[in-house]
């Protein structure tokens, strides 16, 4: 066990925001920490750290565990350039080559050897300190700092770029790319995914898979953390939970508790009323008396169970349209965009909206999504090109810089100037389906968290009743909760949806068509971001195909392939490699099943295993209730386990 926290509390003036908190961090683990904005994730960050005091409780760790912390948007700030920053991490070493290059001059010196002992210990010194350098990573300092560089998206910057001239998000990757260089054994990031693109965010997901140390990870990307933990700590209420598997495990294992425990609750209230009827029927009777007071000692002694609580209130509201849209909605024609003197950021853009779709933009960083969306909406000229909207359309724009909010006003006036025909109650009402009560309506939206601008916005937006929705990044700052709320509506719009967002979870649930934006034009492709992924991967194994079946092609003579024999031969060759195309098409597909079955097979025998030893706890095996409900969800996992097996060895044999 590399760290352990056990009830750890933590308030603030009278407001608890930590009680009792429980956590251990074992070699290799990977923990996702979960909870609404608010809920003292980033607090107990920042405990383990050492960077905040706590009121009670106790931390223990081995005096050898090195811990890193990277805290949510905190930017890099240097005087140096990026290779300077990162090969700073690497300090250790450097001194260390700079020894052995002394050494190996003294070596080399001829007075040196006259003196057998001291040219014999100046050797083994050498050897020693050589071994040393080389078992810390000493050769691969430079080919680390390239590969953590070029997968934080710093390929394209000169190592001498100095880190001052870097924007806000460019410092915010830098700093997490220094902390991955530096390799502590347990390290914790909050939010390490904001301001990462999707290639970024893939990269970062396979480096901390293969992480060497243990990981403890605060986010609100789900993708992110079905991918990467396997084990979630929920805090909610003040208190901690600990559940084995990804996010969309924890999420069935939650909901399987709550109604485990609510029959628990329910059988033993019907069994408390049955008591209380007979005691109430016959303490009078002299017959029953006994056995009635029996009853009623019964009933003191019995350990009462608290009605389980459900859900946190969440934030509840639907998206409607004031009118219909005409069918076609949108028209973008050969679209360019840039800066007066600058190459454009794109162009030849080319897409069409219909009445209903609900479609995704996406493409790296930089590339000019958010630029675009501008230019649609009318608040930038494009370069070249033509946009033309249908009839009947009403846009409501979500920004994700909530430029349109007014940080003097209150929430309450936020709201009331955009729509001062309503009424206040009916103000009121909104924002309260928005988790606004009382009062937090008076609350100035300068003082307001990312979570709630980004809750006062979608009010706003709710209340235009637009028919076309253009959002940009609409689950940046929302908590898991709040961006399945958003979700839910979302899913029951009836209007027509744009969006950004490289939130994949999103993007997997809401996306009918995805549209990639390229500095040369847009590609289209139908289905979810899961569908985008696997035609890609098909696209360029075909391009790959194909080069190597041109290669071979060019490597025939003139003369054959002039020939009726040779063109016969070619059209077979042709059938052939089709046929070959297909059957690799459908053996990639078929392995692809295979993986996904093992992985699952691999998730689910580590979930058992968990629960196993759970078992074995004596806080555990001594409470029949925790015993019964870890050993219904042992049952479901067997079963489940059963079934991938059998899926697995069906398809081995197909």
């Amino acid at each position: 066990m590399l760290l352990q926290v056990t009830g750890i509390t933590k308030s603030y003036g009278i407001e608890p925001v930590l009680d009792g908190i429980n956590l251990q961090i074992l070699e290799r683990e990977r923990i996702g920490l979960v909870g609404v904005n608010g809920a003292g994730k980033s607090t107990l960050l920042k405990i383990i750290a050492g960077e905040i005091s706590y009121d009670s409780g106790q931390i223990f760790k081995a005096k050898e565990t090195s811990i890193g912390y990277l805290a949510q948007n905190s930017g890099l700030n240097s005087d140096r350039s990026i290779w300077g920053e990162m090969m700073l991490v690497f300090t250790p070493l450097i001194e260390a080559e700079r020894e052995l290059r002394q050494m190996e001059q003294d070596i080399a010196d001829l007075a040196n050897a006259q003196n057998e002992k001291r040219y014999a210990d100046l050797l083994e010194r050498y050897a020693r300190r050589s071994d040393w350098f080389k078992d810390h990573g000493g050769y691969e300092m430079e080919t680390r700092i390239r590969s953590v560089l070029h997968g934080m998206g710093f390929g394209s910057f000169a190592p001498e770029t100095p880190v001052a001239t870097l924007s806000g998000g460019q410092k915010t990757r830098l700093a997490l790319a220094r902390i991955l260089l530096l390799a502590p054994d347990v390290l914790m990031l909050d939010e390490p995914t904001n301001y990462l693109d999707i290639q970024t965010l893939t990269w970062l997901e396979d480096y901390l898979r293969g992480y060497s140390g243990s990981l403890l990870v605060v986010s609100h990307d789900r993708y992110f953390l079905d991918r990467l933990v396997t084990t979630i700590i929920e805090i909610e209420r003040h208190r901690s939970t600990r559940y084995t598997g990804n996010y969309s495990r924890y999420m069935e294992l939650k909901a399987a508790e709550y109604e485990t425990n609510l029959k628990h609750y329910e059988k033993q209230q019907g069994e408390i009323a049955r008591l209380e009827a007979f005691v109430q029927r016959n303490i009078v009777r002299a017959s029953t008396t006994k056995r009635a007071q029996s009853r009623r000692k019964q009933l003191d002694k019995m350990e009462r169970m608290d009605r389980p609580m459900g859900d946190l209130k969440k934030a509840h509201f639907s998206f409607e349209t004031a009118h219909m849209s005409g069918k076609e909605v949108l028209e973008v024609r050969d679209l360019s965009v840039g800066y007066e003197g600058k190459k454009p950021l794109f162009q030849h853009a080319s897409f069409d909206l219909k009445r209903g779709d609900t479609v995704a933009l996406i493409g790296p960083n930089g590339i000019g999504k958010s630029t675009l969306l501008k230019c649609l909406t009318g608040s930038l000229k494009p370069a070249a090109g033509s946009i033309h909207w249908g009839t009947k359309i009403k846009i409501g724009l979500y920004d994700q810089e909530q430029t349109n909010l007014n940080p003097a006003n209150t929430v309450l006036e936020e709201l009331w100037s955009e729509y001062p025909h309503m009424e206040e109650a009916r103000i009121r009402t909104v924002l309260g389906n928005f988790l606004f009560s009382g009062d937090d309506v008076l609350k100035k939206v300068a003082a307001l968290s990312g979570g709630e601008k980004a809750r006062v916005s979608l009010a706003k937006l709710m209340l235009r009743e637009a028919n076309v929705l253009i959002l940009d990044e609409p689950t940046n700052h929302l908590d898991l909760f709040s961006k399945e709320v958003l979700e839910a509506a979302l899913m029951d719009y009836d209007g027509t949806l744009l969006f950004i967002s490289h939130d994949r979870y999103f993007l997997n649930k809401m996306a009918e068509r995805v549209i990639e934006l390229h500095p040369e034009g847009i590609e289209h492709f139908l289905g979810n971001y899961d569908d985008y992924v696997a035609k890609k991967q098909e696209l360029e194994e075909i391009a790959l195909e194909a080069l190597e079946a041109n290669q071979a092609t060019r490597g025939k003579t003139s003369a054959a392939s002039a020939s009726v024999t040779d063109e016969t031969t070619s059209k077979s060759r042709a059938a052939t490699y089709a046929a070959d195309k297909q059957a690799k098409s459908e053996e990639r597909s078929r392995q692809r099943k295979l993986e996904a079955l093992e992985n699952q097979i691999k998730t689910l025998e580590e979930q058992i295993l968990g629960l196993e030893e759970q078992m074995t706890l004596p806080e555990i095996y001594q409470d029949y209730t925790a015993l019964q409900n870890i050993q219904a969800q042992l049952d479901i996992h067997k079963q489940e386990l059963t079934e991938t097996y059998t899926a697995w060895e069906e398809l081995l044999e197909e």
